[in-house]
């Protein structure tokens, strides 16, 4: 059920309800774009400051002496304090306002953005990746929160697959740039061009959002939080959204921590510059995100969970190939599903939750940012042990966890149906 049909609270703590879905934001309508542009924005910064070592790993390795899975911490440790934080920064936001949060979140953030290229030890440069991906926890739960308050449910799912979309032009880009201006300058120079973006984004993504309308104030009682997270968690169909969510980004974050250092060894040994080109098949990633709310139109939430989880499958097989263009082909499908089935996943979440939502959103981006740090590691440890093939495995294990829990999904949504026509 919707929550616009339950017209419950979208708020911890508050009793009025959500106010009718026709008072909400709707594509064409005034501010729609504004927002829009803003929170893809938002996104950008977001991925772009998140992953801005992952396509650089080699580099960092070679300056700092290290092997793949030790590099990989500058990864893993910024997905692992967004990982740890995003829950209470969304209560924050049920106080504060989730503008206020996003806005205080961007602007730490990319501090630390410029402050990351004077690393003097891998360790300091983990520590502050750590802050950094602490800082940007603020953003992802507040930003869907942001979205299922303001606009209305029919949108809800492409608004929020504009916001990945975001997030996947700032993860190309991000890799891109460093990757080219890495090959000339070194990596900490091209990890300062992202921060000085970083800072552009955030400041267009200020001056842009809209001030909310339908925000009210939460509680910050850790009571009432603590009932909240316990009432998302006993949901089974979140819980499901979650581990999807994980699961799907063990896959993604494997396969791009590793795929630098498969391309610079025998038989492609590409140069830097070229590496960062590849991550351009991030746009694939935007339009699949964008479109999310279609594939859920023909096929129904689980039947796009499906087609994704195929998708990528099929991209980790084909990546296996000793031929770049299939290679590249692998790695285009792998990020066409691998986006779709986060947008799907994601905005399922917010139509299913009824109250709590930022909580909810939270939940779902700690999982998912838990999937990363998993997969960032362990795809380093898989490569480290057994080449592309094993970090190729690792992907095909999370692919089948998807399918798997999206089929106990179904089977549980035919037996619901079943004993609601029998009482009736």
């Amino acid at each position: 059920m919707s929550p616009a049909s339950t017209k419950a609270s979208t708020v911890v703590g508050a009793d009025a309800s959500v106010p009718a879905a026709d008072s909400r934001v709707s594509p064409g309508g005034p501010g729609y774009r504004r927002m829009s542009f803003a929170l893809f924005l938002a996104g950008v910064a977001t991925f772009a400051l998140l992953y801005s070592t992952q396509a650089l790993l080699p580099l960092i390795s070679g300056e700092f002496g290290v092997a793949a899975s030790d590099a990989s911490w500058t990864v893993a440790a910024a997905t692992g304090g967004l990982a740890l934080f995003v829950l209470p920064m969304s209560a924050l936001s049920e106080r504060f306002g989730r503008r206020a949060v996003m806005t205080a979140s961007l602007a730490v953030a990319v501090t630390l953005g410029l402050l990351v290229p004077l690393a003097p030890s891998l360790g300091v440069l983990i520590a502050l990746r750590a802050l950094q991906g602490a800082a940007l926890a603020g953003l992802p739960a507040s930003a869907t929160a942001y979205l299922a308050e303001e606009v209305s449910p029919k949108a809800l799912v492409t608004a929020i697959g504009l916001f990945v979309a975001g997030n996947s032009v700032g993860g190309m880009s991000g890799r891109v740039i460093t990757g080219w201006v890495a090959q000339e300058w070194g990596w900490r120079v091209a990890v300062g061009v992202i921060g000085v973006i970083a800072v552009a984004c955030a400041v267009a993504f200020r001056l842009l959002l809209p001030a909310p309308k339908h925000f009210k104030a939460g509680s910050l009682r850790p009571r009432v939080l603590g009932r909240t997270v316990r009432g998302h968690l006993s949901n089974p169909l979140l819980c499901r959204l979650y581990a999807i969510g994980a699961l799907f980004m063990t896959v993604f974050g494997g396969v791009y921590t590793v795929i630098g250092y498969r391309l610079t060894e025998a038989p492609f040994s590409l140069p830097q510059g070229v590496i960062g080109s590849i991550f351009l098949v991030y746009l694939v990633g935007t339009v699949s995100a964008s479109t999310a709310g279609r594939l859920v139109g023909r096929l129904g939430r689980r039947g796009a969970l499906y087609a994704a989880g195929g998708t990528t499958a099929a991209g980790l097989l084909l990546s296996l190939a000793g031929s770049l263009p299939l290679v590249l082909l692998g790695l285009v499908l792998i990020t066409g599903g691998f986006f779709a089935g986060h947008a799907v996943a994601s905005s399922a979440v917010s139509k299913t939750a009824t109250h709590g939502r930022a909580q909810a959103s939270a939940l779902y981006q700690s999982a998912y940012y838990i999937g990363s740090s998993a997969g960032s590691t362990v795809g380093a440890i898989a490569f480290h042990a057994g080449g592309w093939a094993g970090t190729v495995g690792v992907g095909l294990l999370a692919v089948l966890g998807v399918v798997t829990i999206t089929v106990f999904g179904t089977r549980a949504a035919r037996l619901q149906r079943r004993q609601l026509a029998t009482a009736a």
